[in-house]
């Protein structure tokens, strides 16, 4: 692709780094902001440099977040003795427009995956595995997606929070196999939850 800029060539650049936009698409997508109001272009960067700069994760769950803890998690109306565990923060929106969860959230950032050299360590787990050890939390909903890496990181915190009293369970397998949670119809993801199964029931299907 030639460009008659090398100011140009440069932006596109940069906005082809993003998932899923090509160089194509992201020349039209400079050459759109280009057509808009200056001001108009100048809040788009600002927004992206401050949430850059300024965005927090909750203490807590590792929700993004304004504050050190996250509205959910400060939302004295929330069960807090029940967590439903996600591995990503958008998992967290997915199950939010459910409105079928009034408990807590835990975001582990990722799926232990050695294929990705993704190991437990480099996850939220022991924090979760804290929050157990109190004797506070008495449900843990694993609501991974349903893929090979999601039920090795469950079964993996499963076997580290074993021996404290707390049961597991995970959401139903109304989410087909190998599909990631976001990407669920929020009327199949809400009735998955609500019909959660025990996790020591799901490791003999």
């Amino acid at each position: 692709m030639e460009f008659s800029s090398k100011l140009l060539e440069n932006a596109v650049n940069e906005m082809s780094q993003l998932p899923g936009i090509g160089k194509r698409t992201a020349l039209r997508l400079v050459l759109h902001m280009l057509r808009q109001p200056e001001n108009q272009t100048f809040q788009l960067a600002n927004a992206l440099t401050k949430v850059r700069a300024e965005i927090n994760f909750c203490k807590s769950c590792h929700n993004i977040s304004d504050t050190v803890l996250c509205e959910i998690c400060s939302n004295p109306k929330r069960n807090s003795e029940l967590i439903c565990v996600v591995e990503d923060i958008r998992d967290v929106m997915a199950v939010e427009n459910t409105s079928s969860f009034k408990g807590l959230y835990h975001v582990l950032g990722g799926k232990i995956s050695p294929m990705d050299g993704i190991g437990p360590q480099d996850l939220n787990i022991t924090t979760l595995v804290e929050k157990v050890k109190t004797g506070e939390v008495k449900e843990l909903i694993f609501a991974m997606s349903p893929t090979m890496e999601g039920d090795t990181t469950n079964f993996y915190i499963f076997r580290q929070i074993q021996d404290y009293n707390v049961a597991t369970s995970t959401i139903a397998r109304g989410v087909a196999a190998g599909n990631e949670l976001e990407y669920t119809d929020e009327i199949t993801l809400g009735r998955s939850i609500i019909d959660r199964v025990p996790f020591e029931a799901s490791l003999k299907s």
